[in-house]
């Protein structure tokens, strides 16, 4: 607990760079108080500490991304998936999901469970073993060996056994013990297996069981087409058959008598173990017999499963097998039941499948009731009890990437009756046509916690669909889905401004903002449209109402730092206001009021222009529309926010800003950057030629908004590699981002916008985030640009990329190497960091962050320019409204009250503060216009603003006012007429004790600062962070009490106290290698983010030590005690004539005594974390009641030393102390009463 008590009159700091706020140099050291003369005292406790914060993971949800491999506990009932990174998913009944991630990275090449033991073994590329312990809620590896000789390709482990059977490259098979992960000396060597008269090497062994018949047999399958029958107790092979065909696969009939085989030729072959010269049967599922008497070829059948059941025909299921001649069918799974034949088509292809049975014993009837299939990227379930084979309705989360997710937000502790209420409306739009079983996936136990609180998470897709998903209690469930792009016609191929400007993803959501309690939901489009959304429960018939805003840019707001100045001081702005324009009248675009600037005035999607009836659910209210302007492209907007008390909409992008009432359908502000100023404009601005700006603008804008997508659409669409790697093709990627922008020629461009990535500068800082302004080179003032327009360099593999020292999004970063390994410079990886170009979306239509005096400029830049060269072009830029937000403040300082305010942030870190005259009355506010005065307060702080907030002066969070849901559709009632309701929270509700005002939190990419409103005193400043630049910064509330919770592009999560900004925590979580994850990260309240960690995976993270403490509480238990089912009874027939297959021990075969050790240098044995516990679970099953009595016996002569230990101890303390009593005992014995 610590107070901090600030007594503000006269206080002045030690730092030499205090100042008043209006200079850029007020910054001092980290958390240290500026000077900020005001009579009033300040009275804060704050209740936060470092030990409240813990970062660690949480849960991932959505499926897995490039899965690799597949198993199945049949007992226990769960499933596992490897994927080519190296995670194991392994899932339950639903809230039963656990991640579990090899340190190696490598990709899982095959898993096997070990059958109601609570352990999973993976095999890894790089020919590692892993043994995992699954009696805890965060499985860890027990044991790992690491094959240094040879290449591990397949792995057996049979039911109730501890040796599992390793094949690999060579063709050799070894044995290992699971128990003790040490390899056995029992090895089948390739040379013994195959007959010495056999020239040729039999390839790399592709499978191993053993025989339902004798467990004493092994089936070593080769790659070349050789099987051989393996007597484990002789030694020797007991026949061998040798096949034309590659093989894929082997699965035995229940009895042992028969297996069948696939190959490479799409053919099947059954064989029978009394005659093995020949196959008796061969079929090619579909393979037909062409005109002139041949075979079709066909593709090869991958897997098969042959299965029995007792009451029908046996089931043959398989993977692949398709003629080539059919090109353009999708992949299938085929069904063979009988004489039927079920062909399944999959939207994606096959990885594994696997066929679930009712026994885990390979001797008896399968009886097989589902198949799982893995797919590239969807899991699905069959249904094999019924005639036509159903799918069964999957419980987890895994259409996340349903179409690529392109932003995401997070909201914790909602509203509870919103759930609910989505719930119901998205479940009337459920699919039908799914099996009426349960979900056969049914092991774990999961319970709801008790620190659990409504959570909603909502992710924005490239299809312009919307996703709202139930992310209470670290699960996640689909709520409702939402289809944005119903409210526009559909755009016709080759025709009209959509056609030009977006080629295949015109609807793609660039941010959203949601008001859970008043239910209003906007949508930002990637095509520079807004949708605002109102929700009902009731169908209703609407207009949509479309404006359009021509917030076009302005020639003339080149900024140029001031010569004689090195900080520029802001006067008190003039009141002013400005007046709202009819709805039906379009405001004129910035600067420009001439005919010209109507022409052409075409959005780039076409709004329904009739009434149309909405489902229950979001309806859409208003569409507002940036137009194209003579021929240019209109930008992306960058900064969004909506407030429902207000009833206004406000939003920005490089070129200005515009404030929209939508309760009244008008335009109420719609001004670029500079004009906001007025005569407090802190630059000075260079002018050129509107005309070649005009030009040389579409020019630019046109190739920005390409370029921000077009390397990486077509990845994305075909193999998802774009969303992921971000080294792939880097060179070939900077080099085209490089090329000069007038190689674009002819006005037909066709335009490709992005669907991977987010560009939400109000999350992400967009476009051109920077982490602060590069210093000008000495003596080298801005001129404006040549008459021959902007030029770059096209740039050779060798030669670093011309660099733009003002460009905000192209600043020199100074990263660790590891993280931007692979680029031509750290350069490079901001641009893909922020989807820009090199040359246009920061130089002409977006930011960059204001150069200040040479002092401020090496104290704030990252590094100095590697370019030998800078032109005086590169000097050019705009000023882009980066963040925005409504609330009760203080517009000016002569403010008494709080009234409703708009604080805008810009890329240049300076603040405006725009106060507003809302009237109060319902009727008046749906009259009377609204009134604006953009001449506020201006604040200041380095790098481009990422996020405001608010604290009242007792420390406490203030809300942003809102209006409570009401529902428009709903009938009349007399009695309970429907006014509108607003919750307003006073930002002085505690002026009794600390006077009148607020704390205004503002953070950029570079420093976050603490003003006290309306004085405008600057209470506290924080440099975050030197070396790197924030990306996503937030306000949020943990443990009662509020921080800023920071995520750096060096990896680091950070918090920081309010209003000290004392650092909490900082810690280097994420080595930022993939650009996704910077821009769909987001926090809130109660110390969660999220962010996505691969196309289809949401990662969750907690940095509060309360949920880190809970969390073992909040996972679900993988491994629940059951009983492993009983075999059948053999009788005496079969007992007597089907082999010896009870009397098999395999621990007197390939245990040391018998078969010796291994040599040392085939496997290295690697011990695991899971320690002393994870060996006593491991142990604990049928196979490991030995190794337990060892560890007991142990553990119990452990126990007995210690005590023998205590024992001893307090003997010579007891010895010691009658020593000590009886020398006192002497001392006194003589002395008299007097003497004491």
């Amino acid at each position: 607990m610590k107070k901090f008590r600030k007594v503000l009159d006269g206080l002045t700091t030690s730092s030499p760079g205090g100042g008043t706020i209006g200079s850029p140099s007020c910054g001092s050291a980290a958390g240290t108080p500026t000077t900020a003369p005001t009579p009033k005292e300040i009275d804060v406790q704050e209740t936060l500490v470092s030990e409240n914060f813990q970062l660690c993971k949480t849960v991932r949800h959505g499926f897995p991304y490039q899965p690799t491999a597949l198993a199945f506990d049949p007992v226990q009932k769960i499933l596992a998936i490897g994927s080519r990174s190296g995670g194991v998913r392994i899932l339950g009944r639903p809230g039963v999901d656990c991640f579990c991630q090899h340190e190696s990275g490598a990709a899982v090449l095959q898993l096997q469970f070990l059958i109601n033991e609570g352990a999973l073994v993976t095999a890894c590329a790089d020919d590692t073993l892993h043994l995992w312990n699954l009696r805890q809620r965060r499985p860890a590896i027990l044991h790992s060996l690491k094959f240094n000789r040879e290449r591990i390709t397949f792995c057996h482990l049979p039911f109730q056994s501890k040796w599992l059977y390793v094949g690999t490259e060579r063709g050799n098979t070894h044995v290992v013990n699971i128990e003790s992960f040490i390899l056995s000396g029992y090895v089948i060597m390739w040379n013994k297996a195959i007959e010495l008269s056999t020239k040729t090497h039999p390839g790399p062994v592709v499978h191993l069981s053993d025989s339902p018949k004798d467990e004493g047999k092994l089936l070593v399958g080769f790659e070349s087409g050789t099987i051989v029958q393996w007597d484990l107790r002789a030694k020797k092979a007991d026949f061998r058959i040798y096949y034309d065909e590659a093989i894929h696969s082997v699965s035995w009939h229940h009895e042992g008598k028969q297996f069948m085989c696939s190959h490479s030729d799409g053919s099947l072959t059954l064989w029978n173990l009394r005659n093995t010269s020949k196959p008796i049967q061969v079929t090619f599922p579909h393979g037909k017999i062409q005109k002139d008497g041949r075979k079709e070829s066909c593709k090869p059948i991958l897997k098969v499963d042959y299965k029995t059941s007792r009451n029908s025909e046996p089931f043959v299921i398989f993977s692949g097998g398709l003629s080539y001649d059919k090109a353009g069918r999708r992949p299938t799974l085929t069904i063979m039941h009988g004489k039927a034949i079920t062909v399944l088509e999959m939207d994606y292809p096959i990885v594994e499948f696997m066929t679930l049975c009712e026994t885990p014993y390979n001797n008896e009837v399968q009886d097989p009731y589902a198949v799982v299939v893995l797919l590239e990227k969807d899991l699905i379930v069959v249904d094999l009890t019924q005639s036509n084979f159903p799918v069964f309705e999957n419980p987890y989360p895994m259409d996340i990437h349903e179409s690529p997710v392109t932003c995401t937000a997070y909201f914790a502790d909602c509203p509870p009756d919103i759930i609910p209420v989505l719930y119901s409306i998205g479940a009337k739009h459920k699919k039908t046509g799914y099996s009426q079983k349960e979900w056969p996936v049914s092991g774990g136990m999961w319970t709801l916690g008790s620190h659990t609180y409504p959570e909603v998470i909502i992710t924005g897709h490239a299809d312009g669909s919307i996703k709202f998903w139930d992310g209470s209690a670290i699960t996640l469930q689909m709520l409702y889905k939402l289809k944005t792009s119903k409210v526009f016609e559909k755009p016709k191929q080759n025709e009209g401004r959509a056609a030009e400007l977006v080629d295949d993803d015109p609807f793609a959501v660039q941010m959203v903002s949601w008001c859970p309690q008043s239910r209003i939901f906007c949508v930002v489009g990637i095509s520079a449209h807004i949708i605002l959304y109102r929700f009902s429960k009731y169908d209703a018939n609407t207009q949509i109402v479309s404006l359009e805003v021509r917030l076009q840019c302005d020639p003339e707001d080149v900024i140029s730092p001031s010569e004689n100045e090195n900080n520029p001081c802001f006067s008190e702005p003039h009141s002013g206001s400005h007046s709202p324009q009819p709805h039906h009248q379009h405001p004129a675009s910035p600067g420009s009021g001439t005919p010209e600037s109507f022409k052409d005035c075409t959005p780039c999607l076409k709004v329904k222009d009739r009434a149309v009836r909405v489902p229950p659910g979001y309806q859409a209210e208003l569409v507002i529309q940036l137009p194209w302007m003579d021929g240019e492209p209109p930008q992306q907007i960058s900064s969004l926010d909506i407030n429902s008390a207000y009833g206004l909409l406000a939003f920005g992008n490089c070129n200005g800003l515009a404030v929209v009432d939508y309760l009244q359908k008008t335009i109420l502000l719609c001004m670029s950057t500079l004009d906001l100023y007025g005569a407090a404009d802190p630059y000075q601005r260079l002018t050129r030629s509107p005309r070649r700006n005009r030009q040389s603008t579409s020019e630019f804008c046109m190739r920005g908004l390409s370029n921000f997508y077009s390397d990486s659409k077509k990845r994305i669409r075909t193999s998802y590699q774009s969303l992921t790697e971000l080294s792939d093709n880097q060179q070939s990627v900077d080099t085209e981002r490089s090329k000069s922008p007038t190689s674009v020629k002819g006005p037909g461009r066709k335009l490709s916008l992005p669907t991977d990535l987010k560009t939400n500068l109000d999350h992400v800082n967009g476009h051109c985030t920077s982490p602060t302004s590069q210093p000008c080179s000495a003596g080298k003032p801005r001129v404006p640009m040549g008459p021959e327009g902007p030029r770059l360099a096209r740039r050779g593999p060798g030669r670093p990329p011309f660099r733009k020292a003002q460009s905000a999004a192209c600043m020199e970063i100074s990263l660790p190497v590891s993280h931007t390994e692979g680029f031509a410079s750290r350069r490079a990886m901001l641009q893909q960091l922020h989807g820009v170009t090199m040359y246009s979306h920061d130089e002409h239509h977006t930011t960059t962050s204001y150069c200040w005096s040479d002092r401020e400029s090496r104290e704030n830049s990252f590094s100095r320019s590697r370019s030998s060269s800078v032109s005086s072009i590169d000097r050019d830029t705009k000023e882009a409204i980066t963040t925005l937000q409504f609330g009760e403040s203080f517009g000016r300082k002569s403010d008494t009250l709080p009234t409703p305010c708009l604080w805008v942030g810009t890329s240049l870190g300076v603040i405006l503060l725009i106060p507003m005259s809302i009237p109060t009355d319902l009727e008046e506010r749906m009259e009377e216009p609204v009134t604006i005065g953009p001449c506020g307060a201006v604040l200041m702080l380095k790098g481009s603003v990422l996020r405001f907030g608010f604290l009242d002066c007792m420390g406490a969070l203030v809300p942003n006012p809102y209006e409570v849901w009401r529902d428009l559709n709903a009938p009349e009632d007399p009695d309970r007429p429907r006014k509108r309701k607003l919750v307003h929270y006073s930002p002085s509700s505690s002026q009794d004790t600390c006077g009148e005002g607020h704390l205004a939190i503002v953070c950029s990419e570079r420093q976050a600062k603490v003003f006290l409103m309306p004085s405008q005193s600057c209470l506290f400043v924080h440099n975050i962070t030197e070396s790197s630049f924030v990306l996503r910064a937030d306000v949020v509330s943990v443990c009662n009490s509020v921080c800023l919770a920071c995520f750096c592009a060096n990896g680091h999560v950070m918090t920081l106290s309010l209003p000290s900004l004392r650092p909490l925590m900082d810690v280097n979580y994420l080595p930022l290698t993939d650009m996704r994850i910077a821009r769909t990260f987001c926090f809130t309240n109660g110390g969660q983010a999220l962010y996505l960690s691969s196309p289809t995976e949401i990662q969750r993270i907690t940095y509060s030590q309360e949920m880190y403490d809970n969390l073992q509480e909040m996972l679900g238990e993988l491994f629940t005690p059951t009983e492993t089912p009983e075999a059948q009874n053999r009788g005496f027939l079969k007992g007597f004539f089907g082999g010896n297959a009870h009397t098999f021990d395999r621990e007197e075969l390939f245990g040391e005594a018998a078969a010796g050790k291994a040599s040392r240098s085939l496997a290295q044995h690697i011990p695991g974390q899971g320690g002393v516990e994870g060996m006593k679970v491991a142990a604990s099953g049928a196979v490991g009641e030995l190794a337990r009595a060892r560890i007991a016996l142990d553990e119990r002569g452990q126990r007995l030393g210690e005590l023998e230990e205590r024992t001893a101890l307090m003997m010579t303390s007891a010895e010691s102390f009658s020593k000590h009593a009886h020398e006192l005992m002497l001392k006194c014995k003589d002395k008299k009463w007097y003497q004491f």
